[in-house]
């Protein structure tokens, strides 16, 4: 696993790693997992916008809160300068690309993602948007123009064993990094 070229502050000590990708795709569980495996600080925005109210209403069509990206990215700041954070977030074109070490963009097969995404009661519009984000990789084109060709990384998680096998080499990753200031 190359690159992860260490855009970041040169004074960080840990690194910060942007996990991204359709709903469904199991950002929140990798990134989980990851935490506990390298001692980094989880921040899960979706909970995050909820718990500080960075947020400018309610979309209807799509029913999920519009979040405030700037006010995100001053509530982030300084942890993000400090390093040693795993950030889940089904976006990643509006934080700054010096935040992050490696972008992680999870990928799950159309098929696998349609089941998982209505059994959590996507339906209508919002079911649609997302199998289509998935289907023309809308997440991994928005992380390749947002971010160094060194730093993003595609991974697949449709099954346990991927959970498993992406979780153990960014581990890898973490435990190998060494801070652009080092």
């Amino acid at each position: 696993m190359e690159g992860g070229g260490n855009y970041g502050w040169g004074g960080r000590e840990r690194p910060n790693i942007l996990v991204t990708g359709t709903p469904g795709t199991g950002k929140t569980t990798t990134c989980s997992l990851l935490a506990d495996a390298v001692h980094l600080h989880h921040i899960d925005i979706a909970k995050l916008v909820k718990a500080k109210n960075l947020y400018d209403g309610w979309d209807e069509e799509f029913e999920c809160l519009i979040i405030n990206e700037e006010q995100v990215c001053d509530e982030l700041e300084d942890m993000m300068e400090v390093g040693g954070n795993i950030v889940d977030y089904h976006g990643c074109d509006f934080f700054p690309e010096n935040w992050f070490d490696r972008v992680v963009v999870l990928q799950t097969n159309i098929t696998i993602l349609h089941d998982r995404l209505t059994s959590r009661g996507y339906m209508g519009p919002k079911l649609t948007n997302n199998i289509d984000c998935e289907i023309f990789q809308v997440l991994y084109e928005e992380a390749r123009s947002s971010y160094a060709e060194d730093v993003v990384l595609a991974l697949t998680s449709n099954h346990i064993e991927d959970l498993s096998d992406n979780v153990r080499m960014l581990t890898e990753w973490v435990n190998n990094w060494r801070s652009a200031g080092s």
